[in-house]
């Protein structure tokens, strides 16, 4: 399967959606290659983290962004493989600044709030790190010496626990959230919608087809939706609810009308099958992906 729409030349750039960078496109069960799901989407100079999977923050690094050039980070749901690396994206993205960095802002369905503030509130399981990044003279003079001043700032941020609906306007761009079907009511799920005057992307995460992430999808230009096996093998073995195979990732995207592509992100389990790795559009973990429009 090719992306057509997909490209890593350089097109006209009132024709750019924006870019993807695919962090993680795995699951619970690491791999040599794939470990847990994270996305960053670029729209001109802002740079959205949709999930936080194992070991993010490095892939960050490794892809060519870092840490303080994020400053919006969305969670789908709280399934390690897609928050277990917030606690060092968090003290990294901190540890890394030196002042002139906007205010992280953090948003997802609760406990997101209750996550937060066990991570790195006052008494939370990290607050012995900062706070002795703070107070110490070393840990002082190493943040000076990166362009701070002193005294230096304890790790903030805005967190929220959103449900559907409006999530954030912003000048140039809107994100909106729905229910996703996952594993209610153990944990609650969305899906995330961006809406900019160049065009929409949704981020689905894991969900199985639904028509509150079909609504939030319809007409969007580009799903970017976890894809566990095939349909077939997926509805033998049990493993169909509550996720999308092959086939549903594909009805998803027809019956919302997507204008142009979907994006499936594939898991191992799916990779480990597939005869030539062409053949279903898998993608290698940390790719960078420049998404054009196309014109009728």
């Amino acid at each position: 399967m090719k992306y057509p729409n997909c490209q890593t030349d350089n097109p006209e750039e009132n024709d750019v959606l924006g870019i993807i960078y695919l962090l993680g496109t795995g699951t619970p069960t690491p791999t040599k290659s794939r470990f847990g799901t994270s996305y960053v989407l670029q729209l001109d100079k802002d740079y959205l983290m949709f999930d936080c999977g194992p070991a993010s923050t490095h892939k960050l690094v490794k892809i060519g962004l870092f840490p303080t050039q994020i400053d919006y980070l969305f969670f789908t749901h709280h399934h390690f493989d897609h928050n277990s690396d917030y606690p060092c994206f968090l003290l990294c993205r901190w540890d890394q600044s030196i002042g002139k960095e906007r205010r992280l802002q953090v948003w997802g369905p609760p406990p997101t709030k209750w996550i937060t503030e066990r991570l790195i509130g006052l008494d939370g399981a990290f607050s012995h790190d900062w706070k002795a990044r703070v107070k110490a003279q070393v840990s002082q003079n190493v943040h000076v010496n990166r362009g701070g001043s002193l005294p230096r700032p304890e790790l903030s941020l805005n967190v929220r626990d959103v449900g559907p609906g409006k999530v954030i306007e912003h000048n140039r761009w809107i994100v909106t959230a729905a229910r996703a079907h996952h594993v209610e009511p153990w944990l609650e799920s969305l899906a995330y919608r961006v809406d900019s005057d160049k065009g929409s992307i949704v981020f689905a995460g894991d969900t199985s087809p639904c028509e509150s992430v079909t609504k939030l999808t319809h007409g969007a230009d580009v799903l970017v939706v976890n894809c566990w096996d095939h349909q077939k093998t997926m509805e033998v073995n049990g493993e169909a609810p509550g996720q999308t195979g092959t086939l549903d990732a594909a009805k998803m995207a027809r019956d919302a009308s997507v204008k142009n592509s979907s994006l499936l992100t594939l898991v191992p389990i799916l990779v480990s099958r597939a005869p030539e790795k062409g053949e279903y559009g898998i993608l290698p973990i940390s790719t960078k992906v420049k998404l054009s429009l196309v014109r009728n």
